[in-house]
């Protein structure tokens, strides 16, 4: 089957949601990216996450049952890390992966603009702040995605042999006690 043993990537770009390091304005989405690649007797990696800290939901939660966020979550319209989700649902907003730039927000910050490129640049989709804000529907959002399929075994030989491999040994690290 043409399918099989194939490794699969995705992207989506979002409504803006997110900071991006430096700034104060929303302008990029939770941009998730996806990733399968195949190893041996059904066994896989898969990653699926969004290139934001937290998801906007988790953020809403925390706000409905009046509990602080961590700080790392988002920021205030200042721009200014806060662990208040009313300051990041009014005015703020979410920030990339690793937060401040000091711990690594600049990372996610360019995961999230990889997607923005992907799928709202090269798909000729909206992008950035010219998607319209979540939750709003008086227009089309516009979104754009990229779905890739990449052949392993027009690489490297033994593609899920290595794979299991890989997978074995990180599933029997031993834990930190």
């Amino acid at each position: 089957k043409m399918g099989e043993g194939v490794m699969g990537m995705s992207y989506t770009n979002t409504s803006p949601l997110v900071v991006p390091t430096r700034a104060k304005e929303c302008t990029l989405g939770t941009n998730p990216i996806s990733v399968s690649a195949p190893a041996n007797n059904g066994d896989s990696f898969v990653l699926d996450m969004a290139t934001s800290a937290v998801a906007l939901g988790k953020v809403e939660l925390h706000h409905r049952q009046g509990n602080s966020i961590p700080e790392g979550w988002g920021c205030d319209s200042s721009g200014k890390l806060s662990t208040d989700p009313a300051k990041v649902l009014e005015g703020g907003g979410l920030v990339p992966i690793g937060g401040s730039e000091a711990t690594g927000g600049y990372k996610g910050y360019g995961l999230g603009m990889m997607v923005e490129i992907f799928c709202g640049i090269l798909a000729g989709a909206q992008y950035s702040n010219k998607i319209r804000v979540w939750k709003v529907t008086d227009k089309v959002a516009n979104l754009g995605q990229c779905f890739v399929a990449l052949n392993p075994k027009c690489f490297a030989p033994n593609f899920q042999d290595r794979m299991s491999d890989l997978l074995h040994i990180h599933r029997n690290l031993e834990p930190v006690s």
